[in-house]
């Protein structure tokens, strides 16, 4: 192997341009590779506590989803007890609605009556006392006052 002008010359050449990436194009290069896996480590571990978040949130809302389910039977619950005390209040003021109709209806029929019954009274007046006259005016016979007392008693 003959070492020449042309292998110093190439062996220099190599070793200015090793110089120049080491000085120029290596250091950006390695602040590059550096800060993609700074970005990589970063999004992992953004990643990691997304799944951390989702785990929580997912733990939340099946609270919170119980937290509902019972808060919903419990108005259920009040809404049956509002229900059911409505109707029988309906029960109740329909109860003492009917008293009263009955009430207003027995006060009603005692007036007819009592109407009837003065009704009646005045007729009966009239009766005895056109009977009188009848009487008065024809001569008093056992006979003739038991026809009379017999067509009244036919007419009341």
């Amino acid at each position: 192997m003959d070492i020449n002008a042309t292998l110093i010359g190439q062996a220099i050449w190599f070793a200015i341009f090793i110089w120049f990436n080491m000085k120029f194009v290596w250091p950006p290069l390695q602040k590059a590779i550096g800060n993609r896996q700074k970005q990589i480590a970063e999004g992992l571990a953004a990643g990691e506590r997304g799944k951390h978040d989702l785990e929580l949130a997912s733990q939340r809302a099946e609270e919170i989803l119980r937290s509902a389910k019972v808060q919903a039977q419990e108005i259920i619950g009040q809404a049956d007890k509002r229900a059911a005390q409505t109707v029988e209040e309906g029960k109740e003021a329909a109860k003492q609605e009917g008293a009263k109709l009955v009430a207003g209806a027995q006060a009603e029929i005692e007036q007819e009556i009592s109407r009837a019954r003065e009704a009646l009274r005045a007729q009966v007046a009239m009766l005895v006392v056109s009977g009188a006259s009848k009487i008065l005016e024809r001569e008093v016979d056992p006979k003739t006052h038991a026809q009379l007392l017999q067509s009244l008693a036919a007419k009341l």
